[in-house]
């Protein structure tokens, strides 16, 4: 797939995402917990992400920018305002010191333990989404890779192609640097399936009417997609934050999530 052109950072999302959280949490309790820390983390993603785009931190020290200017402010919120069992194992990991290596394996797609992906996605995600991936993505990726930096699908969505009786575009957002990019519908991202009976959708349309999982019978794996023509007010990666009902059904039926998302630990 050839790279996309990448649009430029658009200043009004984290309003959008602050905002969205607030609204979830007022509709959906069960998910309170993940919604209050993801809501405090935007207060300290927000401004790494402007930060970034001011410093322009050399790419080979990316990982010693981020554990200097981000991690910290991370591990305070999440201490605050995260479950105790997240925080007490944040806490653990930073007395473990060495925080630019955890940052460093993230980047490279080293399988790590739980709390090292939840700093480092916490904290050099929005860095990340700021001013891009160390080097660019120069090698050919497949439709489900990001074109940016060849990360895999966080959450897929649907849109309105503004136009009777025509379909809009199916929409993938990177895990890493949250770039957007076109998929083909009734494809696995995982695995390029498109048979149409090994690709079961999961839906509960009375609890959560705009959200549905993906799945794959081929890969065995998922991903949460948000329908945005039932609701244009939703944001994909905070909107699948509230998936958990379909994250379980789905689990339950031995698919696993192409990729958990950033509360998929405490």
């Amino acid at each position: 797939m050839e790279r996309s052109a990448i649009a430029p950072p658009d200043m009004e999302t984290w309003v959008r995402r602050r905002r969205r959280a607030q609204k979830l949490l007022e509709h959906y309790p069960f998910a309170a917990q993940l919604l209050r820390l993801y809501r405090a983390l935007l207060d300290v993603q927000e401004p790494a992400f402007l930060n970034a785009l001011s410093d322009r931190p050399d790419p080979s020290a990316l990982e010693r920018y981020v554990a200097e200017h981000v991690m910290l402010p991370v591990v305070d919120v999440t201490v605050t305002v995260g479950p105790p069992s997240l925080a007490a194992a944040v806490l653990e990991r930073i007395r473990a010191g060495n925080t630019a290596a955890l940052i460093s394996e993230w980047l490279a797609g080293e399988g790590q333990p739980p709390v090292d992906t939840y700093l480092a996605r916490a904290s050099a995600g929005p860095v990340l989404e700021a001013i891009g991936p160390p080097a660019p993505c120069s090698a050919p990726v497949s439709d489900g890779e990001c074109p940016r930096c060849a990360g895999l699908p966080q959450v897929s969505y649907l849109s309105d192609a503004g136009a009777a009786l025509v379909s809009g575009p199916r929409m993938l957002v990177c895990c890493r640097c949250s770039e957007n990019w076109t998929h083909q519908r009734m494809t696995c991202p995982g695995c390029g399936e498109q048979t149409t009976s090994k690709l079961p959708i999961f839906a509960d349309v009375e609890r959560l009417p705009h959200l549905r999982a993906d799945a794959c019978e081929t890969c065995q794996r998922y991903v949460i997609t948000v329908d945005l023509r039932k609701d244009t007010a939703a944001v994909p990666i905070v909107d699948e934050l509230v998936a958990l009902p379909l994250d379980l059904h789905a689990q339950e039926r031995g698919f696993s999530k192409l990729v958990p998302n950033l509360m998929a630990i405490g």
